[in-house]
């Protein structure tokens, strides 16, 4: 088998390297691998790059190896690219949203053991435009928080990192709300938003259950609106987010789609964060499809 791994250095407490030459090392040892590249990303978009140039056939697996900004830079290389290369996630950023969800080991025996098993399952994607993201595409209230963070407080203290920052912004942002109007299956309505939230799959942000009937291969994309109300009930709602037991509050709008239209009605309201699977990417208006089965992935 040859592997290309595609390794943000940067990313986690500095354990990375560590993981890739064990990783390598013992697979090679057992004759499962036999060309193993390593490609180190420098600057932003150079993992996309280097996945984008990636041809079909010239490797039997792609190893992302970072955050979650890198894994959406390695998806979105190969998907436009065309290869068509089964990828592998190896978690090592400050909060692995996806990782997490797949329970990918974070050891070296574990990881190794999930590659003997080499179990290769289709995983849908969202689209945005001409970019897609394999975890989540949101905007409004906390969707700032891992660019303000310091890296260093991040390394420290890891997610609970952005849970602090969490709550600390929720009282100064408590009034900022964005008029939206959202059109699905037909329906159009409008909402008074805190945050929206797109997900493929049920983690977001540390938070383990903020889409909790969120699957990665439904064909489905996962909604949540979290609707403007006062800081008593917001306070309450953080904390049930916590538990994924939100989603019937009167104070959020959930559902499921493949396909999702959204739009400002009031852009005097300031300016809308987005983020695009822990990158700060897109805009609105926009509109948002489910492309099933887009990837073939590793999986535990």
């Amino acid at each position: 088998m040859n592997v290309k791994f595609i390794v943000n250095p940067t990313s986690g407490r500095q354990i990375v390297q560590q993981n890739v030459d064990g990783v390598t090392e013992q697979l090679i040892q057992e004759g499962l691998w036999k060309n193993v590249d390593v490609f180190y990303t420098h600057a932003r978009n150079t993992g996309f790059q280097e996945a984008l140039q990636l041809t079909a056939g010239e490797y039997d697996l792609v190893v992302a190896v970072g955050g979650d900004g890198t894994i959406h830079e390695v998806v979105n290389g190969v998907l436009k690219g065309g290869c068509n290369i089964p990828i592998a996630v190896m978690p090592a950023g400050t909060v692995n949203d996806f990782g997490y969800y797949l329970q990918v080991p974070d050891d070296i025996d574990g990881y190794c053991e999930m590659v003997r098993n080499g179990k290769i399952t289709p995983v849908d994607v969202g689209q945005v435009g001409d970019d897609y993201f394999l975890n989540v595409f949101a905007g409004g209230l906390f969707t700032d928080i891992s660019y303000k963070v310091p890296r260093e407080v991040k390394m420290v203290l890891g997610e609970l990192a952005y849970y602090l920052a969490g709550a600390i912004s929720l009282p100064l942002n408590l009034f900022r709300s964005y008029s939206l109007e959202l059109t699905y299956e037909g329906r159009t309505f409008e909402e008074q938003a805190l945050i929206f939230i797109i997900s493929n799959s049920p983690s977001i942000g540390g938070f383990k259950q903020i889409c909790p009937a969120a699957g990665i291969s439904d064909g489905l994309l996962d909604v949540c609106i979290i609707r403007r109300s006062g800081l008593e009930h917001l306070l309450s709602l953080f904390f049930r987010m916590m538990k994924g037991e939100h989603i019937d509050s009167p104070h959020v709008s959930y559902f499921q789609t493949d396909y999702v239209e959204i739009r400002r009605t009031n852009p005097d309201e300031g300016e809308l964060f987005m983020d695009m699977d822990g990158e700060q990417k897109g805009s609105l208006p926009a509109v948002i499809r489910a492309v099933p089965g887009a990837l073939r992935m590793l999986v535990p």
